[in-house]
């Protein structure tokens, strides 16, 4: 007889104990929790024949975004096949393994394809939801976020076991599409059907960042930190947004704290947590503050993955890392194997490199070397593709201010209040950054004024 998952979809499985250590799997990747291999790995040691476990088991590995990893995905594909040519799958599994076989294949963006046709014939598999909601993020597609997760919304109703992860999709997706009073109203509805769900809670914060109030995103994440406590390393991220909140009132000793508390109180070398900490420290400089030796650490970690080319927006981070720690050398390595990757179309990230990864890194290169104009000129031609190297605006947002810190430097001060007024225009409020570059520039013109 065939169990059904608790949304009522059948798997081929016959343990009922390896039936309730994959709804802890699920439940545990909805929530960002940190033992959710733990619950995976059960479910494989109880049913090694179960194929969706190994394309979950894949597709986890995956997102990782580490090429070391592919071919521990390709072996969960392997097992995937071999426990469908055992066991049988239902078409659900098996196209879950599809999915993760074009994955596989470099093309993450056709793999979210292959998902979204799962919630077609399954709109209440919140697996297949979040899994597209991820891959999704990490291609920058916010638009197809948003069109994923509102087809399968109506089916989540209070009643669903998984509702309020769904909401917390939602709510993210409609903050990266600028609809930020819907995005806390569902943000804030979904905690209440999921208390856990670090991903709603930290969609909110999203929508006080791009609005400018720093004093509701301090209180709405200083006061629930409990929520995030059962995380894997997403947790050191919502640390990092009440870090931005704190660094938009320029309250830079407490971001230090933060930072060396939270943030990289572990020196972890995932590509996330460099990119937390590559992004801080930046923002940090360009306010004028001295990080002491905090570059180092990240430098030596970006040093060993200057060949990954898994991720472009992990690409970026080591190479703000390198450029940070002073290992040029390390840092020209990386922005040569960008420039080989993008001559190649074999794989999504590649064509990313092309049309935003390289240009991007060359204009990071030129801040470095001080060359302003050229810094100002190379990452405004990167601006207009950059939502493809995936992450959320608040995460790409440093190069935003990279590109007008260099115009300001550059002299060309009516560009650079253009670009602060597009940066406005996108986010939806003026913020201390933006503020403080306006005073500057203003104070800069006096000078000019006063010198001739």
């Amino acid at each position: 007889m065939p169990m059904f998952d608790v949304n009522g979809l059948p798997m081929t499985l016959e343990d009922h104990q390896a039936g309730a250590a994959w709804e802890r799997t699920v439940s545990g990747f909805l929530a960002h929790s940190a033992s959710t291999p733990e619950h995976l790995a059960e479910t494989l040691r109880r049913a090694p024949e179960f194929a969706l476990g190994w394309a979950a088991k894949g597709m986890f590995t995956l997102l990782l975004g580490r090429s070391e990893l592919t071919p521990v995905a390709a072996e969960a594909l392997d097992k995937g096949w071999a426990a469908i040519a055992t066991a049988g799958a239902t078409r659900r599994e098996e196209s879950y393994l599809r999915a993760l076989a074009a994955y596989l294949a470099g093309r993450p963006s056709q793999a979210a394809v292959m998902l979204d046709a799962v919630l077609i014939w399954h709109p209440e598999d919140a697996l297949a939801m979040k899994l597209v909601h991820a891959i999704r993020f990490v291609l920058g597609d916010r638009r197809g976020m948003l069109r994923s997760v509102r087809s399968v919304i109506e089916h989540y109703g209070p009643a669903h076991p998984h509702a309020g992860y769904a909401m917390g999709c939602m709510a993210f997706a409609l903050e990266e599409n600028g609809a930020y009073g819907e995005a806390e109203r569902t943000g804030r509805a979904g905690l209440d059907l999921a208390p856990d769900d670090a991903w709603g809670l930290h969609a909110v914060a999203h929508v006080y960042d791009m609005t400018a109030r720093n004093d509701t995103g301090i209180a709405w994440l200083s006061s629930q930190s409990g929520r995030w406590a059962h995380c894997n390393n997403f947790g050191t991220h919502v640390w990092w947004h009440l870090a931005l909140f704190h660094l938009d009132r320029g309250d830079h000793d407490r971001v230090l704290e933060l930072y060396d508390d939270k943030v990289r109180a572990e020196h972890t070398d995932d590509y996330r947590d460099i990119s937390n900490g590559a992004a801080m420290l930046v923002r940090l400089e360009i306010e004028g503050v001295d990080v002491g030796d905090r570059w180092e650490e990240l430098a030596a970690l970006a040093a060993g993955r200057v060949e990954d080319g898994a991720v472009v927006f992990a690409d970026l981070h080591y190479l703000l890392s390198l450029h940070g720690g002073g290992r040029d050398a390390e840092a020209e390595r990386l922005i040569a194997r960008l420039a080989r990757d993008a001559r190649r179309s074999d794989h999504d990230m590649h064509e990313v490199a092309a049309v935003a990864g390289l240009p991007e890194a060359r204009g990071l290169a030129a801040f470095r070397a001080g060359n302003y104009d050229v810094a100002f000129d190379q990452l405004r031609r990167a601006r207009p593709a950059l939502q493809r190297i995936g992450g959320s605006h608040a995460q790409r947002d440093v190069f935003a201010r990279l590109l007008i810190e260099a115009g300001i430097r550059a002299g060309r001060w009516r560009e650079a209040e253009h670009e602060l007024a597009a940066r406005t225009r996108r986010r939806g409020a003026e913020d201390g950054f933006t503020s403080r570059r306006r005073e500057a520039i203003a104070r800069l013109r006096v000078a000019g004024l006063a010198a001739e």
